[in-house]
């Protein structure tokens, strides 16, 4: 499969891997934008026109991505490796913490979330104390809410937490 006996995970698994997600979201973009019109009408481009046309480029890449890794599937022989085993795993480390935070910003909302993930980077990678973690983290929360919701007026994902507080 992925792994090899050797513990490598191989670069051709990963470039499909990688295209498959970008030919995912193209698909979604490209659907989108014809559902909201893509054309150009009589007062301008309509309000899928880029998109659509950008969501056609990550298509080909990612189809040319795809072609081009097929194509040298028998010459390359599987040799080159994306990464060991350890560092896959170093790799994971940071991933699922992220998407722990990406799955939290729909419940805590995106400045609690933002928040605790910050702070527990901070303790976890860089060995910080809590209390310096955790002033950090907040004060980068609360910049965020400023810039966004004060300056731009442009409200971001609020949870439970955040909308009782208001």
């Amino acid at each position: 499969m992925i792994m090899k006996s050797n513990s490598a995970l191989q670069m051709r698994w990963m470039e499909l891997l990688v295209a498959a997600c970008f030919i995912l979201a193209g698909i979604l973009v490209v659907t989108d934008s014809m559902r909201v019109g893509n054309s150009w009408g009589s007062d301008g481009p309509e309000p899928g026109y880029f998109p659509f046309y950008i969501g056609c480029l990550m298509l080909a890449g990612a189809f040319w991505v795809v072609l081009r890794t097929l194509l040298s599937w028998k010459r390359d022989g599987g040799q080159e490796v994306f990464a060991e085993r350890h560092e896959f795993n170093l790799m994971m480390l940071m991933l699922i913490p992220t998407a722990v935070f990406t799955a939290a910003i729909f419940v805590l909302g995106i400045y609690l979330a933002s928040l605790i993930f910050i702070a527990a980077f901070m303790v976890w990678q860089g060995k910080y104390s809590y209390l310096k973690s955790v002033l950090v983290a907040a004060s980068i929360s609360s910049a965020l809410y400023v810039l966004f919701e004060i300056w731009f007026l442009l409200p971001l994902p609020k949870g439970i937490i955040e909308t009782w507080l208001g």
